[in-house]
């Protein structure tokens, strides 16, 4: 998709008659308005689908468990992208100019990277919600309960917030880089500047998680694996309840694991360019072309979207409960008490 080449003298800019502004190198009106539909798009996705999963985790009583709580804190995490982030990155990429101005795009810039280590840390919590719940499902509700999974969420939310807001309203992300953060960022512009220290930092906040979680459901699919070689074994024994009841309750805890496996999947699929250009980047000088950086972006800003199909696709009770609140049935009072069977 090729922008518009204008010659020399009609160098088109963000701010007219403003000294020090960016350089405007808008798309032609066809790619333009395609741009805009797609990215549109997949802002409309993540806030519609996301506000699905929280008002049916909320909304419906039998939702209410220790994993289904993380799933609606990381959907609220994905429905801010879409509603914080999301449109004000569509008119930067489409226009290829930020005309929010200098204090709003560090705030634009800080929601983006701590909603993404947010859903990360989600992410990592519920691996390990799932080691748990796959490995002894019968102790598991006594360990995993409603208040840890509450610590769970808290955690998640105020160490991104906390430490990308520091670092990003104090500075110290472009020490020693501001002549070049001075260069780039025009008036026009919002490029975070991160020298290579921070990167460095920034880039284990996500590694480390992202080792953890892959570990984690190394094991859990081990696990799996031997618990369905001993049901195997088993059938056609005379079982007791207990040993019944067990392996039901197994068999369901093993299909939850591996749905929210393709959710981390998904999202280390997405997320892994955009952490792979920014590293790149910081230790090349910033050379990277905008567009490439753009659809970094826009590969991690889709993850948003992608969760709640995901859960469409896997989840039974989702489905159910999205057709009733698509109906409306969910506004009745004894709405709530519907039964979605073994969820």
């Amino acid at each position: 998709m090729s922008r518009d080449l204008t010659p020399p003298a009609a160098v088109q800019l963000c701010y007219e008659n403003v000294n020090g502004s960016c350089v405007k190198t808008p798309y032609s009106p066809g790619p333009r308005l395609l741009l805009y539909v797609v990215f549109g798009l997949g802002a409309v996705l993540a806030v519609l689908g996301n506000l699905l999963v929280v008002t049916s985790i909320l909304h419906f009583k039998q939702l209410h468990s220790p994993t289904n709580f993380l799933l609606a804190s990381l959907a609220c995490a994905d429905f801010l992208v879409g509603v914080a982030v999301m449109p004000f990155s569509m008119v930067r990429s489409v226009e290829s100019c930020w005309y929010f101005g200098r204090s709003f795009c560090t705030f634009h810039t800080c929601c983006d990277v701590a909603f993404c280590y947010s859903s990360l840390l989600h992410l990592c919590f519920i691996s390990v919600d799932r080691y748990m719940a796959v490995t002894d499902p019968l102790v598991y509700p006594t360990k995993f309960t409603v208040s840890v999974s509450g610590i769970c969420i808290g955690v998640s939310w105020i160490l991104p917030i906390m430490y990308f807001g520091a670092m990003l309203y104090t500075g110290v992300n472009d020490d020693g880089l501001e002549e070049l953060s001075s260069a780039l960022n025009c008036i026009g512009g919002c490029q975070p500047i991160i020298n290579q220290g921070w990167v460095l930092v920034d880039f284990l906040l996500l590694v480390i998680p992202i080792c953890v979680i892959i570990i984690v459901y190394s094991n859990i699919f081990l696990v799996a694996r031997m618990q369905a070689k001993k049901i195997e074994n088993a059938r056609g024994k005379k079982g007791s309840s207990l040993g019944s009841y067990k392996t039901r309750v197994a068999k369901r805890e093993r299909k939850a694991a591996k749905t929210l496996g393709i959710t981390v999947v998904a999202f280390l699929i997405s997320w892994l360019p955009y952490t792979i250009e920014s590293v790149i980047d910081s230790y090349m000088g910033f050379i990277t072309p905008a567009y490439i950086y753009e659809i970094c972006c826009w590969c991690a800003y889709y993850n948003s979207a992608m969760n709640p199909l995901i859960y469409a696709l896997f989840f039974p009770w989702f489905r159910k409960a999205i057709q009733l609140i698509l109906s409306r049935e969910f506004l009745k009072g004894h709405s709530s008490a519907t039964s979605f069977g073994s969820e």
